[in-house]
């Protein structure tokens, strides 16, 4: 394949996710605005041009003048397509989410990511009795959420016709704070923690963002390697968590940040360790330090746990903070 045929794949892959986020049609300008926030730059009537070969292939379909949606080829097209590009997309995404964090401390206010799951509308009740404990037992980031019934949006993304929509704190929130803070962190795997007396203990599991295409917590909870209904009820199984590191002098910068997170209700920081000492047998590297995170999707994963069909996008978008209301007020 050469340089310019891989370069137009590539374009042609982007175009498709953005299409598959979307239950509607979406037109070459909104297309344009979107590849452009992921650093691609492609003028509408270049998207046109794409769009009009992806049609030649059955990848897409005209919708007249609202745009184009994405066809069933389309999507296995997307699902298997430049294997190679994916490897290290997990990573990308997380530096991604944590520019466009704009949260401000001092107001609480501005844009948060989250993670959108969808589940039955009939399993409802079921889910919330699943997901109490978690939420009032602090495994998870934040205690706030949003819910979407069909045809609303969360974080831009449509709710399928029978289901139901929640959008979750997602824990890359700690790297746009500190990111803003000027902290930089680094992402190193996201993991399986065994907990212990109510304590980590442990991590049984773990998987390198920069090697992986798909999001590690989406792979356990759908492996069922998580117990977190029972850290809940006994305070020992597994959990879904994240491990991150920061240079050695940041780490008072970081503990007033994370400290200033939770008084918005934005916890996450499940364990900060000490300089290049392991934690919770993870290594460090020389004058940094370690930082455990809660999965923002442990919530879910006690729902699955309990036998609701729940799908997960992690990591999929960006909300106004105003717009969360505590999940107890479900």
């Amino acid at each position: 394949m050469g340089f310019e045929t891989q370069d137009v794949e590539r374009k042609t892959i982007a175009i498709l996710r953005i299409l598959s986020q979307s239950s509607e049609p979406v037109g070459a300008r909104v297309i344009s605005h979107s590849l452009k926030e992921q650093g691609i730059e492609l003028s509408e009537r270049a998207v046109r041009y794409h769009l009009k070969l992806m049609d030649e292939r059955g990848f897409t379909e005209s919708a007249g003048r609202d745009g184009r949606l994405i066809t069933q080829l389309g999507l296995v097209e997307l699902e298997s397509a430049l294997v190679g590009d994916k490897v290290g997309f997990v990573a990308s995404k997380i530096e991604l989410l944590a520019y466009q964090t704009e949260f401000d401390l001092r107001n609480c206010q501005g844009k948060i990511p989250v993670n959108i799951s969808f589940f039955p509308e009939r399993q409802l009740k079921k889910a919330i009795g699943a997901m109490k404990g978690v939420f009032q037992s602090g495994i998870c980031v934040s205690g706030l959420v949003a819910i979407g019934r069909h045809d609303e949006k969360l974080g831009g993304i449509i709710v399928p016709q029978g289901k139901i929509g929640l959008a979750t704190v997602c824990s890359i929130v700690i790297n746009g704070a500190l990111l803003k803070a000027g902290v930089p962190m680094d992402s190193k795997f996201g993991g399986i923690l065994q907990i212990k007396n109510h304590k980590p203990l442990r991590f049984v599991e773990l998987i390198q963002y920069s090697g992986s295409s798909l999001d590690p917590s989406e792979i356990y909870i759908t492996s069922r390697m998580t117990s977190v209904g029972q850290v809940v009820r006994e305070g020992q199984g597994r959990i879904l968590a994240n491990f991150r590191e920061i240079p050695a002098m940041c780490q008072p910068v970081a503990e007033e940040v994370a400290a200033r997170l939770k008084e918005a209700h934005l916890g996450g920081v499940l364990m900060m360790g000490e300089v290049g000492k392991s934690v919770c047998g993870v290594p460090v590297e020389v004058n940094k330090v370690g930082m455990i995170l809660t999965g923002g999707l442990n919530p879910l994963a006690a729902a699955v746990e309990s036998g609701i069909d729940v799908e997960n996008r992690a990591m999929t978008a960006i909300m106004e903070y105003k717009d969360l209301i505590r999940f107890s007020d479900l």
